[in-house]
């Protein structure tokens, strides 16, 4: 079985979201939180399929019905909302979890860009998330910040 140009795409455009997603979980995983490496990575590489999808229903059935490949990809974004909520954990008077959330949410908008091939903001977001948990982090605890 030999793979076509748009095969090698599609693993390209899934590969990236796994690797890209992966990164922003390892660095949560180095942190000990509870969504890490193989999460972050899941929900990258689910919301690039899902974007896939979303284009590929667009090609078939575009000119027959009006389809808006963008409706499903704004579902991702509410559906990724609750796998975040259940990261967040109150504990006491504070709240944990908040950061995981945001990146779980990060790591879905990057796999959607992967799905749809826009590789170059997908590469720019996840240096800038990975800029952002670890610049910000270091910043913190010169801060005093009590979470970091």
């Amino acid at each position: 079985m030999e793979l076509s140009s748009t095969d090698i795409e599609i693993v390209a455009r899934l590969g990236i979201a796994i690797v890209l997603g992966g990164l922003i979980g390892f660095e949560r995983e180095l942190h000990g939180k509870v969504a890490g490496f193989r999460t972050h990575s899941l929900v990258s590489l689910g919301s690039a399929l899902i974007m896939l999808v979303s284009v590929h229903i667009f090609d078939v059935y575009g000119s027959q019905v009006g389809v808006d490949p963008g409706r499903i990809a704004a579902q991702v974004v509410t559906g990724i909302g609750f796998i975040g909520a259940g990261t967040i954990i109150r504990s006491g008077t504070g709240i944990k979890g908040l950061t995981t959330a945001a990146g779980l949410w990060t790591a879905s908008g990057i796999g959607l860009a992967c799905g749809v091939g826009y590789f170059r903001a997908a590469f720019i977001a996840t240096i800038i998330t990975l800029l952002v948990l670890v610049a910000f982090s270091w910043i913190g605890r010169k801060l005093g910040a009590r979470d970091v």
